[in-house]
């Protein structure tokens, strides 16, 4: 039997959380079109007959802008350490800046280096394997794998591929168990995704969702939450709500979908808006909105 640890890193908007659901069969990380949308480390366990992948997704590598993307930077140097395997995900075509940091991050890990390059089923093949050539020229990888974790093309043999280099070991988690991440956490970051896709573009970036309350009513098999989206700006708190609460309302109702379909119980969501002036230069509030006690 085969254990480890697979850190998963590469540039916003690769793909990386895509994948990681689609390896594990449910969603665990929330994705969108708009970049620096994981902020945290989440881990995603996948368990087979051969062993347990441990994977852990990270925010996509870019220049710290301020606190917020400080914490999201420390969250892939920490899930760096102590791992069995890398994976670095990047796109076709020319590497960009963050790409080069993923590779250079990856070389200073003494684990095997995995590169894939993911949304191949959007790209002519000879421009697959261009990529693959200049980056097998870096000699920093042991194994190349195109994959389209959108579609699921290669993902078979991609985890066929990562079995290959872990080490032998005993499950690190039981067998039914696919993330170490509380309920609240996870459903803080569906309302958060929801509110990713509703509100406009600039706004987004600037959000964060903290759950306030979280009770079950086990005889009605339905839960009771409270959460509060947390923007830096007067201005930005009328457009979360939306005129006469449409835009609220929606993003409840996207998200109140998802987090059933996580807890299998019926969900009474009510959402509120507060206005926390800058809240992303703040490492108080940074790491208590990251956190969910």
């Amino acid at each position: 039997m085969k254990s480890g640890f697979i850190s998963v890193i590469g540039r916003p908007n690769v793909g990386k959380s895509t994948l990681l659901n689609k390896i594990v069969g449910q969603k665990l990380t929330i994705t969108s079109n708009k970049p620096q949308t994981t902020r945290n480390k989440i881990t995603c366990i996948y368990t087979t007959e051969e062993g347990q992948a441990v994977f852990l997704d990270t925010p996509g590598i870019h220049k710290p802008a301020h606190k917020l993307d400080e914490h999201m930077m420390e969250q892939v140097t920490d899930a760096m350490s102590g791992i069995d395997l890398t994976i670095v995900m990047v796109e076709s075509g020319r590497p960009h800046e963050d790409d080069l940091s993923a590779v250079a991050m990856a070389k200073r890990s003494r684990a095997k280096k995995i590169l894939v390059i993911n949304k191949i089923d959007s790209v002519p093949i000879d421009k697959v394997a261009e990529t693959a050539r200049n980056y097998q020229e870096m000699g920093c990888f042991d194994e190349i794998v195109p994959v389209s974790a959108f579609v699921g093309t290669n993902v078979k043999e991609l985890i066929k591929v990562i079995f290959d280099y872990l080490p032998q070991g005993q499950y690190f988690f039981p067998e039914d168990m696919v993330t170490d991440q509380p309920e609240k956490v996870l459903c803080a970051e569906f309302i958060r995704e929801k509110a990713l896709y509703v509100l406009s573009h600039e706004i987004p970036h600037g959000i964060a969702v903290v759950i306030d309350s979280f009770k079950e009513r086990s005889r009605q098999n339905l839960v009771d939450i409270d959460a509060t989206i947390i923007c830096e700006r007067e201005s930005h708190k009328p457009i979360i709500i939306g005129k006469h609460g449409a835009t609220i309302k929606e993003i409840g109702t996207q998200a109140r979908v998802e987090i059933e379909k996580m807890l299998g119980i019926h969900v009474n969501l009510r959402l509120w808006v507060k206005v926390k002036e800058r809240w992303r230069d703040s490492e108080i509030a940074v790491r208590n909105y990251s956190r969910q006690d």
